[in-house]
């Protein structure tokens, strides 16, 4: 590989949420990681690496999601 062709990628707070979303799904449901993080599809966005298949995080909570849930939930910082 020519050294001018290397690109420094970097990781946007988005795909650092993901990183944190599939742990955290792992560590909950007792999964290997690693699956998780070989199914993400990544683009390069201008903030930096972009997940576009996210995953979410199953919870055994009953109780019923609230509007300010949601809210809190669309949040972009």
């Amino acid at each position: 590989m020519n050294e001018n062709t290397n690109t420094t990628l970097k990781l946007s707070n988005q795909a650092l949420g993901a990183i944190m979303m599939a742990l955290q799904e792992s560590l909950m449901n007792q999964i290997d990681i690693v699956p998780i993080l070989k199914g993400f599809e990544l683009v390069n966005d201008s903030d930096g690496l972009v997940v576009k298949n996210p995953p979410t995080v199953r919870l055994n909570d009953d109780s019923e999601i609230t509007t300010k849930d949601l809210e809190n939930m669309a949040k972009v910082k």
